[in-house]
């Protein structure tokens, strides 16, 4: 009788939540402060690209005084590993990508932030300060939250 090598357990799969954004930098601004992540650093990586002529210019911008891809940013947890070489983060990541439409409709994907027992309405004062913006107070048997938007309109909730 022969044996069937046992296959090992699968890893869990390595993903980002990818955000559609008129401004991927602004919008990782807010989530960065917002989340207390970092804006991945890819400038080393736009640098190999630029010199061996990968990348043009056009898809570059400067962002926080150095070289950054045009269209899209990602905003890491600072604990996180990430990929030196590159700047691209191995853990918790947003990822902005510019997309030439406006949110038109309810998200269907949103976050819910929470900073602690007694922390909402400070949170939310805080995420105000940050060009974040008040849509409702919700009050019901399951919890109270508020429903909030970034500022291109993104709703997420803080409970």
């Amino acid at each position: 009788m022969t044996q069937t090598p046992e296959i090992p357990a699968p890893a869990p799969l390595h993903w980002k939540i990818v955000i559609d954004a008129g401004d991927p930098h602004a919008q990782a601004d807010f989530w960065a402060a917002a989340l207390h992540y970092e804006a991945e650093d890819n400038s080393a990586l736009i640098e190999r690209l630029l010199e061996t002529g990968a990348l043009p210019g056009a898809a570059t911008v400067e962002f926080h005084g150095r070289p950054a891809f045009r269209d899209l940013i990602a905003v890491r947890h600072p604990e996180d590993p990430y990929d030196k070489e590159n700047g691209t983060g191995l853990g918790r990541r947003l990822l902005f990508q510019r997309v030439p439409e406006g949110k038109t409709g309810k998200n269907r994907l949103h976050l819910d932030l929470h900073p602690g027992e007694g922390l909402r309405e400070r949170e939310v004062e805080r995420l105000e300060g940050l060009g974040a913006s008040v849509l409702r107070h919700v009050r019901e048997p399951a919890g109270q939250w508020v429903v909030m938007a970034d500022p291109e309109g993104n709703e997420f909730c803080v409970s």
